[in-house]
């Protein structure tokens, strides 16, 4: 004989996950179909044909909102990086990299407004900041990325700028990275290598994904190869490692 009283409480919590996935399967749709002006409580709970007071029962304010839609985007852009990487176990680290990042341009064209709200963080409300919930998904996407790097630093596949090049007090504002490794500890100068590098992957990614190139180019996979090659490049000093190409989807 079932106890009603024991099913009852999982029933209700089978519930409530059903309509946390709802109420950011919405907030997503809201998103991309009429931009981040059109996501706030009341328009979700109208699309869902709630009660505004009751979708608070699920999320306290806007901001609660927005962290949980973003922490949802981080997971599946860290997903979908890490799918990428694993589909190619016998590559070495730097070729895997260039998957990865392949995959990062991929995800964030065919995904522009999701794109936008997490790196162009339009409001303070979708910031990954330490103590809000995006926090560690924000760094579980990074990781996919930086753990590479570290990798390919570890076999010796990484050029690190020349003692005395960089500024002590500058190297220190790394500190931060540095705590959300694991393992043996990476040089400072390693993690610089791994921000600049990104900076000009993500340059290059975000200026394609928000237009900034249509006025020259109709077709900018080639100068993102060319971008990703002279990364690759300058990682390593161009000897290394076999280049991956021809990876366009």
């Amino acid at each position: 004989m079932t106890s009603t009283g024991s099913t009852a409480p999982k029933r209700r919590q089978r519930s409530r996950e059903d309509a946390l996935v709802e109420i950011l399967c919405t907030a997503r749709r809201l998103l991309v179909d009429q931009g981040l002006a059109a996501v706030s409580l009341r328009a979700i709970a109208r699309e869902m044909g709630m009660t505004a007071p009751g979708l608070y029962r699920y999320y306290s304010d806007h901001q609660d909102l927005i962290q949980a839609l973003a922490s949802h985007l981080y997971d599946e852009l860290a997903d979908e990086l890490a799918a990428a990487r694993d589909h190619c176990p016998d590559l070495d680290p730097g070729p895997r990299l260039e998957v990865v990042c392949r995959e990062l341009r991929h995800w964030a064209l065919t995904h522009r407004r999701e794109f936008g709200l997490l790196f162009a963080r339009p409001i303070s409300d979708a910031d990954p900041a330490p103590g809000n919930p995006a926090h560690d998904p924000s760094w579980r996407f990074g990781g996919v990325l930086l753990d590479l790097m570290v990798q390919l630093w570890q076999q010796g596949g990484v050029r690190l700028p020349a003692e005395g090049e960089l500024d002590p007090a500058w190297l220190r504002q790394l500190e931060e990275v540095r705590e959300h490794l694991d393992g043996e500890p990476v040089p400072l100068e390693v993690l610089y290598v791994f921000v600049h590098a990104w900076a000009r992957i993500y340059g290059m990614v975000a200026i394609e994904v928000f237009g900034h190139l249509n006025f020259a180019l109709t077709e900018p996979e080639p100068l993102f190869e060319r971008t990703l090659r002279d990364v690759m490049t300058d990682l390593d000093g161009g000897g290394r490692r076999a280049s991956v190409t021809g990876a366009g989807r």
